[in-house]
Formats: C-alpha cells, sequence, structure tokens
C-alpha cells in the first residue's frame, strides 16, 4: 500500500506560503492505518523498547496505537501546563521565541530504553527537546520514529539518535 496516497497536502497552512502535510486521511481509513502502524512496529521493534513516548499532540496518535501493538507501555511528553503531578520541564529555543515539554517525573524509570514518535519530523527542534527531556530523567533513547518527513528541512541531522520515517516529500 502506498501511504503517501492517503496524505494530503493542504496549501497555505498554517500561514501563506506553507504546504502542511495532513495525516487526517491516513487515520481515517482503517486498513491504511494498519498498515501504517504495522510498518512502525517492524521499524522500532529491533531497538527493544520498553516504553513509547509520544509527542504532543499528534504524536499520540502514533505511539499509543504503536505501543498497543507492540504491548508495551506508552507515556507523553507535553506542553507545559499539561500534566498533573510531578513533573520535570525541559526548555528549549525556537525560531522567534522559547517553548517549554514536560514529563511527569515518575513516568521513567532511570535506564529503560525508549522510542519517541511524532507524525512529522520538519527541523527537528521539538524532538531533539524531547530528547534531552527523556535523558534528564535517565531514559536511554533508542531512537526517534515519524509518519512524514520534510527531508528538505534537514531535521533528521539534528537527531542525535536512529531515526526512521515511512514518508518522505522532499519539497
Amino acid at each position: 500500500m502506498n501511504l503517501k496516497d492517503h496524505i494530503r497536502g493542504i496549501p497555505d497552512f498554517p500561514k501563506p506560503g506553507i504546504l502542511f502535510y495532513d495525516v487526517s486521511p491516513l487515520l481515517a481509513n482503517g486498513a491504511a492505518w494498519k498498515a501504517a502502524i504495522d510498518e512502525l512496529a517492524e521499524a522500532v521493534r529491533p531497538h527493544k523498547p520498553d516504553l513509547l513516548v509520544g509527542i504532543e499532540s499528534r504524536g499520540f496518535l502514533v505511539a499509543a496505537p504503536l505501543a498497543l501493538a507492540l504491548g508495551i507501555g506508552f507515556i507523553m511528553v507535553r506542553k507545559h501546563g499539561k500534566l498533573p503531578g510531578d513533573k520535570i520541564a525541559h526548555s528549549y529555543n525556537l525560531e522567534y521565541g522559547t517553548d517549554t515539554i514536560e514529563v511527569q517525573a515518575d513516568a521513567v524509570k532511570p535506564g529503560q530504553r525508549v522510542v519517541v514518535l511524532d507524525d512529522l519530523l520538519a527541523t527537528g527542534g521539538t524532538m531533539v527537546a524531547a530528547i534531552n527531556l527523556l535523558r534528564q530523567v535517565g531514559a536511554d533513547v533508542r531512537a526517534a520514529a515519524f509518519l512524514v518527513e520534510l527531508t528538505f528541512l534537514n531535521g533528521r541531522d539534528r537527531i542525535d539518535v536512529p531515526s526512521v520515517s515511512l514518508m518522505a516529500y522532499d519539497s
């Protein structure tokens, strides 16, 4: 199955000049979504993760069903102020300003093997921040995985763990 047949390009979203790669049609097609999860399972399984980590918010859509398919746990990395309980935070630079992400303080035990997932890899900034946060709490970050990669933005070059994406776009 060609998964790209289930990705919709939306011009000028969220601002003029941007082509947004929408995964909604993939999620809405049961056969295509199952094929994507099966492909990700094959790519992630060799890293032997104890947990999968989803980055807010579309990363949750990828990591949660994949964790279920692999029979392992799932945890969330969220924007500041969205998680209850004790949290560990990590701030990082954006093109214009900063942002902060958090994980619950007890979500990962030191040394646990994790793979971090998001729906799309663009510049890599959020993934790098999530990896750094997870290392801060003692995780053994084994890999990163994505449904879609925008290769022309070179985000993969910033990530220091093996990375896999199911679909790549060169422009």
